[in-house]
């Protein structure tokens, strides 16, 4: 396939149009181009292609609401056809269009040929292009990742892919797997993924200057969920490939920090897993000791996220980071208070949590605080044990999943919980339905404005 974007000043002229500026636009060109529009009755929305004399199109013109918008171009790159067209706009607006543009290309094609050829985008800014080709990149690998059937998506080829981003950015991969999880102390991430016979392991990347500032992410790898000896049903199991949304998400993360030369060091942890039946799998009333030391009884085999992510975020704790991020697909209870769009985010440190929202207004990736609210603590009591691993009551769900994940953080750091999706319900401009990148922008441009500036 053709680059999507590239440097350069030569190409079909391509205007982007606010609809509040259109008419004024109008009356300044050629009576041709005027005659062109009326016959062929543009409704000053959308696309227009303008020939010249010889029927070639001379240049194209895209009016839109809202000009300036993150997705303004995620549709039009599938209704144009292939040629170099030539945008000449403000850099914030060439950033906004040339990401858009590429991703509105995206599609998953491992298992089926994509051969359409499409148009490209010339932008007379290589920095502009550059750079939005990284991130289009760290989008694009938590789709690809999320997208993959489980079959070929499993907690070694999540090491693979790590391995492979560490090598290419002169990072250093670490792994513990299978039964050496219990000699080192990783407990539950064992217990969750004992089962299957694609070894559980925890997953270990780190990459930076040591005595750089300290940022490690956490990522929920559940590479296929059953939900265990409490079965899930059929309708609910269908789009488990996803559950390691988390995990792809901070691989995406990485890719970005890292192909930014963000000056950090950074530390990402994936305990990686299968939940799986079998004779040896973790059961309903089993209670296991944690990395941390605080005991946990197993109310629901299906909540095994949040015990993947237990051992892995006390461990991430042992290092003092300056700032503690998790991505996990964890609870529909999410889903319920906030739908399938809009990720909500818990967090300790009021400060982040402001600025972290700010960034994701400020790029179109929006996400929505929610409360660590310290009374239902109580919820996810045990009478056997320190906790249990689900709440005692269905109302609250998200927010009683991250005050268990919270009792495995250290106090006094700066720690942030996303209970994401990961997946398009619907197809909307430059995003299909399938695995989806959710507040990955929104936390990069917080890093970027703490740390690079």
């Amino acid at each position: 396939m053709n680059p999507l974007l590239i440097n350069g000043s030569a190409g079909i002229p391509l205007t982007i149009i606010a609809k509040q500026d259109f008419e004024q636009w109008l009356s300044k060109q050629a009576t041709s181009l005027q005659n062109w529009l009326e016959a062929t009755q543009f409704s000053a929305k959308g696309l227009s292609l303008i020939p010249d004399s010889d029927g070639q199109i001379s240049q194209v013109i895209y009016v839109t609401d809202k000009p300036d918008a993150y997705w303004v171009c995620g549709d039009i790159i599938n209704q144009l056809p292939a040629n170099k067209y030539l945008l000449s706009a403000s850099d914030a607006q060439c950033r906004v269009a040339a990401f858009s543009w590429a991703l509105g290309a995206y599609k998953f094609d491992r298992y089926k040929k994509n051969d359409k050829q499409y148009p490209q985008l010339v932008i007379d800014n290589p920095d502009i292009v550059a750079s939005t080709l990284q991130l289009v990149r760290s989008v694009s690998i938590v789709r690809d990742l999320v997208n993959t059937p489980a079959a070929d998506m499993m907690p070694q080829h999540l090491a693979e892919v790590m391995q492979q981003l560490a090598d290419e950015f002169g990072g250093k991969v670490q792994q513990i797997v299978g039964d050496d999880l219990l000699k080192q102390n990783y407990p539950t991430i064992h217990m969750v993924g004992r089962a299957s016979d694609n070894l559980p392991r925890l997953i270990d990347l780190t990459w930076g200057d040591e005595n750089a500032p300290k940022v490690t992410l956490v990522g929920k790898g559940v590479c296929f969920d059953s939900g265990g000896l409490d079965l899930k049903p059929g309708s609910g199991m269908r789009l488990m490939k996803k559950d390691m949304g988390g995990a792809a998400h901070v691989i995406g993360l990485a890719h970005q920090i890292m192909a930014a030369k963000l000056p950090v060091r950074l530390r990402v942890l994936v305990p990686a897993v299968e939940n799986a039946v079998s004779a040896n799998a973790f059961r309903p009333g089993d209670v296991i000791k944690t990395r941390k030391g605080l005991t946990v009884e197993i109310d629901n085999t299906d909540a095994e996220g949040r015990l993947v992510l237990c051992d892995a975020l006390a461990e991430a704790s042992n290092d003092r980071p300056d700032l503690l991020i998790d991505f996990a697909t964890l609870t529909g209870a999410m889903r319920v208070a906030l739908g399938t769009e809009l990720p909500g985010f818990f967090s300790n440190d009021d400060t982040v949590a402001a600025e972290i929202t700010a960034a994701g207004l400020k790029v179109e990736d929006p996400v929505w605080r929610m409360p660590l609210y310290k009374p239902y603590y109580d919820l996810t009591g045990s009478d056997i044990a320190d906790l249990a691993n689900c709440g005692k009551t269905p109302f609250g769900g998200a927010i009683t999943a991250a005050l268990y994940l919270e009792a495995f953080v250290d106090e006094g750091i700066s720690w942030s919980h996303f209970d994401i999706m990961a997946w398009n319900n619907r197809a909307l401009p430059g995003r299909p339905i399938g695995g989806e990148a959710f507040g990955l922008r929104a936390v990069f441009e917080y890093l970027q404005q703490r740390f690079a500036s």
